[in-house]
């Protein structure tokens, strides 16, 4: 009986490893695959690209630990091959807690991700988390409290098209078999 136990567990810890990693792949795709960088986005950043819908789909759907390291990860990596390098550790630190907190409401008191409402909640607060990591973060790469200014309306023109793709995306997706 123990062995089985164990294999049990190894093989959903395996399945697990493999799902973030997917997740983390598909988040990475999705901000390669549309990439229109904004013309008000003078201090290098302001991307729309559809890895934040992705970043909240992976967390309605997976919760907040595969919502955090695929949205760190897969945006991380993005920089990284994309020649952002310099701008991976915030997009890390930035989508890694996006993710967390859109899956820790989404999947609160054991709803799974299944309230509509609460999804689109979860979206919308950590909308502002995210423009005030980015917004720390350049204010400390660029030493300046007004640079950074010119990234919020192209962060959330981002978040925003990433939220409505997202929620309702999530809205079906939770009605099939699957997820039920």
């Amino acid at each position: 009986m123990q062995k089985t136990e164990s294999y049990s567990r190894t093989r959903t810890k395996t399945f697990d490893l493999v799902l973030t990693a997917v997740l983390a792949a598909l988040v990475l795709v999705s901000t390669m695959l549309l990439n229109i960088r904004l013309p008000m986005a003078i201090n290098g950043g302001g991307l729309i690209h559809l890895g934040t819908a992705m970043l909240f789909i992976a967390s309605i759907l997976f919760g907040p630990k595969k919502g955090a390291i695929a949205g760190a990860l897969g945006m991380g990596l993005f920089d990284l091959l994309g020649g952002y390098a310099i701008w991976a550790p915030i997009t890390i630190a930035a989508r890694g807690l996006q993710g967390y907190v859109v899956g820790k409401i989404a999947w609160s008191n054991g709803r799974r991700g299944n309230s509509f409402a609460f999804n689109l909640i979860a979206t919308v607060v950590s909308i502002p988390l995210m423009v005030a990591v980015y917004y720390i973060g350049e204010a400390i790469m660029f030493h300046s409290l007004i640079v950074p200014l010119a990234s919020i309306p192209g962060d959330l023109i981002q978040n925003f098209i990433g939220l409505a793709i997202a929620i309702p995306v999530c809205a079906m997706l939770k009605k099939t078999p699957i997820f039920k």
